[in-house]
């Protein structure tokens, strides 16, 4: 979602139009060809942060007011770019491309970049934070900051006490009741194993309307029933085997594009996973 929201290549943001707020309601603009970027505190028109506010000395990285961003409950699905953007590659060439109608791979796609922006924001403006779902009451200050157990400091404006949840991947494939439980418990929802099976005509309808825009992305979890354990935790293959396996597969230029933006992303990867919650 944040590869929407964040304009990509660290381009400086502006509010879309449309949610921009000023006296008269949402939507609507004195000023058609207004350009008001994000965090702007000298603007007539801050975003939706107030001027007062220290959300204001704060740049907002996306195209939503930061009213807006404050009615949602933040999740961050990560999964490591070894594994995600070789999948996503896969989805730009024949034959999974009739289906997806993405004609080519774009590695500023890859979306991670994106992600820590708007993660680092919220935290930053204290719509998550302090405490770390799933590290045993572990807190963080502000932005771009590993998990400490010193405490909060105050530097969170908003101070919803809404916990950061960021749940990887392949932690969740290897423990899916173990994640789906503490997930549930940082959320505040009640947890039931019957979560992990949709096995029913209603629930399989309910998958594919819900998927139906990303047509070809989703196939192996439309058709799945359950979610389980992996019987053996996925292997870490050293670089050369993976650059081995995406030539076999893709071609040897591929391989090469796919190794670029793989190492494109780990950092961000890695930032985030350091977040990630756990069982």
């Amino acid at each position: 979602m944040a590869l929407y929201l964040v304009p990509p290549n660290s381009q400086p943001a502006s509010i879309a139009p449309s949610l921009t707020r000023i006296e008269r309601g949402v939507g609507t603009l004195t000023n058609k060809n207004s350009t008001q970027t994000n965090g702007d505190t000298n603007s007539k028109i801050p975003n939706g942060i107030s001027k007062s506010s220290s959300e204001a000395r704060v740049k907002n990285p996306t195209v939503v007011p930061l009213e807006m961003l404050q009615k949602f409950q933040f999740t961050f699905l990560i999964r490591h770019p070894r594994s995600s953007i070789p999948s996503y590659y896969r989805c730009c060439i024949p034959p999974l491309n009739g289906k997806t109608g993405f004609t080519h791979f774009m590695p500023s796609e890859a979306g991670y970049d994106e992600m820590r922006k708007m993660f680092d924001y919220l935290r930053a403006v204290g719509e998550i934070g302090p405490v770390v779902a799933g590290q045993n009451g572990k807190e963080v200050n502000g932005s771009s900051q590993a998990p400490t157990t010193s405490g909060h400091t105050g530097n969170e404006s908003s101070s919803k006490n809404v916990d950061i949840c960021v749940v990887d991947a392949d932690d969740l494939l290897d423990n899916p009741a173990g994640i789906i439980e503490a997930y549930c418990q940082a959320i505040g929802y009640e947890y039931d194993p019957a979560m992990l099976n949709w096995d029913s005509k209603k629930d399989h309808g309910q998958a594919e309307e819900a998927f139906a825009k990303w047509n070809g992305f989703h196939e192996d979890a439309i058709h799945s029933s359950e979610l389980k354990p992996r019987q053996h935790r996925k292997a870490v293959k050293t670089e050369d085997e993976e650059n081995e396996e995406w030539a076999e597969k893709y071609g040897a230029d591929a391989a090469k594009i796919i190794r670029e933006t793989v190492d494109t992303n780990v950092k961000d990867y890695e930032y985030l996973k350091q977040f990630a919650l756990k069982v």
